[in-house]
This record gives C-alpha cells, sequence and structure tokens, in this order.
C-alpha cells in the first residue's frame, strides 16, 4: 500500500521523474517537451482541460463568494497559462529570420512568459488580499455544497492532466512531461483543500475558507518565483546545468577530438542552440577534421532532443610549443608526406617534431643538420605515445638552431631528401650573450 501511494505521487519505481540532464520546475512547461508532435498535443489538451476546469470554477466563486476557490482557480488558471508562451514560440518561429532579427522570432516566448507572470502574480495578489481582508472581516460563504463540488472538478482536473501527461511522457520517453504530470496531481491535493475548507464552514468554522486560501496563495507564489526564475534565467542565456555535462558526454563518443575547449548554449524559444569548440590533431587533413565535427554534431543530435542548431569550431592544441626563441618552422610539402617541422620545448626539454597531415604508409623520417665544421648531427624522429601524426626526436638539436639541414623520409624502397634552412629569430644572439 505505502509502495503503490509513493509511485502515485512520482517517488516509485515507476513514478521516478528525475532524468538525465534534465531540471524541470514546476510552473513552467519545460521546452525539451515541444520538441515532438505528441509533446505539443499532449501540452494542448492539458491547457483545455485545465482552462475548462477554472472556467467551471469561476462560476462557483462568483456564487459562493468563496476565497480559497479563488485562489483554487487561480492556481489552475497558473498552470494552464505557462503553455501560452509555446503556443506564441510555435507561431512566430516559423517566420524567417529578416536583417534586423537574425536569429528569427524564439524571444518573443521569453517575453510573453514575462507577462503571464506578471499575471498571475497580480492575480496572486488579488486573492492574498482577499483572503486576509476576509480573516479580519469574515463573510458567510454560500453554496457550500456547490463550493465542494468546484473543489472536486478542480483535483478531478488536475488528475486528468496527471494521467494524460504521465502516459504521454513515458510513450516519448520525456521525462519532463512525466515530471509535469505528477506537480499535477499534487496541485490536485490543493484543489481539495478547498472541498475541506467548505467542510470547515459548514461545521461553523467561519475562518477556515480565508485560512484555505491564504495557504493555497502561497503555493500560487511559490509558481510565480519558479516560473520567473526559469523565464529570467532563459532571457539571459541560462540553461539547465546538466545540458554542458551532456554535451562533453556526447564529446566522448566521438573519436579524434583531444579536449572540449569551450561548450556554449543558449534557448532561443523552445529551440536549443550549441556552440562546441573542439581541439583536434592540427596535423589532421582538413576532411579529417571536418568529419569529426560531423560525427560530433550527429552526437549532439542523439543526446539532446531540443537541439535545434549545433556549430563546431575548432581550437588551437596547448601544446608545449611556444619557444621563445623558436626559429620560424619548416613547411613540409614532399612526395612521401606534407605537414610542419619545428624545433618545440616539451618537459623533457628542446626537440625536433615533425606534425603530419598527410604520410605515406610506414614513413621513417630523420633530421640531417650540417654544421659549420662539416659534421652531421643526426637526428631520428619517431612517433609521440604511437601517434603517427607526430614524430619527435629523442633528443634536443645542438645550439645554435641556425644551420642549413635536410629532412631524409623513406617509406618502402621509396627514399626523399627534402632540404630546408632555420634561423635564429632576430636580436636571440644579444639575448644569449647578455642573459
Amino acid at each position: 500500500m505505502w509502495e503503490k501511494a509513493l509511485d502515485w505521487f512520482g517517488f516509485g519505481a515507476h513514478g521516478h521523474h528525475g532524468g538525465h540532464g534534465n531540471d524541470h520546475t514546476h510552473g513552467v512547461i519545460d521546452a525539451t517537451i515541444a520538441t515532438t508532435d505528441r509533446g505539443i498535443w499532449a501540452i494542448k489538451w492539458s491547457f483545455v482541460i485545465l482552462a475548462v476546469t477554472a472556467a467551471l470554477q469561476i462560476v462557483v466563486v462568483m456564487l459562493s463568494g468563496s476565497v480559497a476557490l479563488l485562489a483554487d482557480t487561480i492556481h489552475n488558471v497558473a498552470d494552464a497559462t505557462t503553455a501560452i508562451p509555446l503556443w506564441i514560440a510555435f507561431v512566430l518561429v516559423r517566420r524567417k529570420p529578416t536583417r534586423t532579427f537574425t536569429y528569427g522570432l524564439g524571444r518573443v516566448e521569453d517575453l510573453a512568459g514575462i507577462i503571464i507572470v506578471l499575471i498571475i502574480l497580480a492575480s496572486a495578489l488579488v486573492a492574498g488580499y482577499e483572503a486576509i481582508n476576509r480573516l479580519f472581516n469574515p463573510q458567510p460563504v454560500h453554496f457550500l455544497g456547490w463550493l465542494a463540488v468546484a473543489g472536486i472538478i478542480g483535483f478531478l482536473g488536475n488528475e486528468a492532466v496527471a494521467v494524460f501527461r504521465i502516459r504521454v511522457g513515458r510513450q516519448i520517453n520525456s521525462a519532463a512531461l512525466v515530471a509535469d504530470g505528477y506537480h499535477a496531481r499534487t496541485d490536485g491535493l490543493t484543489s481539495l483543500a478547498v472541498v475541506a475548507g467548505a467542510a470547515g464552514v459548514w461545521l461553523g468554522l467561519l475562518l477556515a475558507d480565508p485560512i484555505i486560501g491564504l495557504l493555497i496563495t502561497v503555493t500560487i507564489f511559490a509558481i510565480v518565483w519558479q516560473s520567473a526564475r526559469s523565464v529570467l534565467t532563459r532571457m539571459l542565456d541560462g540553461v539547465e546545468p546538466g545540458l554542458v555535462d551532456e554535451i562533453h558526454h556526447a564529446a566522448d563518443h566521438v573519436a579524434g577530438i583531444e579536449k572540449v575547449a569551450d561548450v556554449k548554449a543558449r534557448w532561443l524559444g523552445h529551440k536549443l542552440h550549441v556552440d562546441v569548440t573542439i581541439a583536434v590533431n592540427d596535423g589532421l587533413l582538413l576532411a579529417a577534421a571536418n568529419n569529426i565535427a560531423a560525427s560530433l554534431k550527429a552526437e549532439l543530435f542523439a543526446h539532446i532532443p531540443a537541439l535545434d542548431v549545433a556549430t563546431v569550431h575548432f581550437a588551437e592544441l596547448e601544446t608545449e610549443a611556444g619557444h621563445h626563441h623558436a626559429p620560424d618552422p619548416f613547411l613540409v610539402d614532399g612526395k612521401l608526406a606534407s605537414g610542419l617541422l619545428e624545433i618545440v620545448d616539451t618537459p623533457q626539454g628542446e626537440r625536433m617534431r615533425l606534425r603530419l597531415s598527410r604520410h605515406a604508409e610506414g614513413l621513417r623520417a630523420n633530421v640531417a643538420i650540417e654544421r659549420a665544421d662539416g659534421a652531421v648531427e643526426s637526428l631520428p624522429l619517431s612517433p609521440v605515445g604511437g601517434d603517427h601524426h607526430y614524430l619527435q626526436s629523442l633528443v634536443a638539436p645542438t645550439e645554435p638552431h641556425e644551420f642549413s639541414a635536410r629532412l631524409q623520409l623513406a617509406a618502402g624502397p621509396d627514399t626523399e631528401d627534402l632540404p630546408f634552412a632555420m634561423a635564429e629569430p632576430q636580436g636571440h644572439h644579444h639575448e644569449r650573450a647578455h642573459g
């Protein structure tokens, strides 16, 4: 029995409504629900059910004069109207971007959300004022039977929405919609409080009605606060806490990404825009780098249902390079390989490194430096950490770093000598003499 009760409220094995990477706030329909036709359908009919429920309650409010029912009616209107910003966005987002609104009109949803929050806030202030006024100036409440019926209607309306949202949410695998269903179920209990207030008045406790009204008003203010926080967060380009982690998780599935350097995301209406900056091996060909970017985009769309636009940028890896007096690198462009040969700083000291964007199978490389005394300094280059795109010497080239040399390449029976020269930057001799 206890397990069934927990499940009914959403805390059981079937009712748990947490979601990976999803932070749902009561009072605000999560924009991710609007990414499927079934989600949009659920929003529409939830709005209709709650609107009809609130309309029936308004009639009884006018007849009975109950401030408890007035507060509950405002509560149901508040839940129903959270769908309106989405519908406004659905209409306006179809308009093509212009020179003025280059991203389209998705932000109108946030503006509509602020307006709705202000309307609900004003209504809550009215309900709170009426409840407090009734505490000091009690007035009789009429049609107690109809008042109790209106409370039951509020409960049934919220329960219908709860069942509907939970069922559709499980069908489309939307944790946000399931969570919204359980929130609606909890709201139904608030409507039952109106029935308790009517019973209290019937028993002669005239203050039961305004007290219940105040309690429900506190609930409405909680919705106002959470809704305003959610809308303002999105207006300021804020996103759900787990979203950045989800983007990193998607990148983990893509081979070739050395590092995720930066992640930015923002909502435009109910559509999500993501910018990801990644670092890859800078020796890769452009086509290979573009394939990595395309794979990352595919993973992002698979992991984030609300994603509308994904942009991938490339950043330069923060390597050990940056030698303060390193000569200009040599651009390698031969029949056996293409890439960049340079002197870099590593934790082990200076090294000669060849970064390859193209190379023949089984490539071997050696740098032969011709010194002034006629000696030849030989620096074999071998893969760094097993990466055949990075070939590096085991020892540092001898000072000075100003010489003529040959890059000797071999692959199978093919060989190639590429002559080059390196010169130390202007002023380096002076630095060494006075260092």
